[in-house]
């Protein structure tokens, strides 16, 4: 699948949900198309869902790093705790840099809204604190333009193209 670049992969709801802050999985493959994968420290969606942004720890990705340094692809899955409503996002051009001193806020407000939601299926707030905890010169950010996108919700139409996605192909 290949959007126009105003063609939209997700709903303002959908992008509504990325953007509150929900648990974010991030993962790649190397040549050999073997997985790697990590837990995002954060995320941010531009407000027309058109780049995604994660955030991953160097110690923790050393392999989902390697992989999409090496190929460019990333496949992230955005999931609400509480409901399940999942979508995935997959591109084939993500770029790594360093975090800096100016995605702090960001970082910031995805951890406290990550406290907010792990709590809503009784995950007490030191436990997520603990699990989002991160110093900024271990941070690296991932970019890229989403070109394809699945909605991974258990159910039915989980692993489908998203509907807005499946009409841009």
């Amino acid at each position: 699948m290949n959007p126009t670049a105003t063609t939209p992969l997700l709903s303002p709801e959908q992008i509504a949900m990325v953007d509150k802050g929900v648990s974010a999985i991030v993962s790649s493959c190397d040549v050999q198309l073997r997985p790697s994968l990590m837990r995002a420290m954060g995320s941010s969606i531009t407000p027309d869902g058109g780049s995604v942004t994660v955030y991953l720890s160097r110690r923790q990705s050393r392999q989902v790093l390697l992989d999409i340094a090496a190929t460019g692809r990333i496949a992230v899955v955005f999931s609400e705790p509480l409901s399940h409503q999942t979508v995935q996002l997959k591109a084939s051009q993500a770029r790594i840099r360093p975090a800096q001193a100016t995605d702090e806020p960001l970082l910031q407000r995805y951890r406290a809204a990550m406290v907010l939601e792990v709590a809503k299926v009784g995950i007490d707030a030191r436990f997520a604190h603990a699990m989002f905890d991160w110093q900024l010169d271990d941070l690296v950010a991932v970019s890229f333009e989403p070109q394809e996108a699945y909605d991974q919700t258990p159910g039915p139409r989980a692993g489908m193209a998203l509907p807005i996605s499946a009409a841009a192909s």
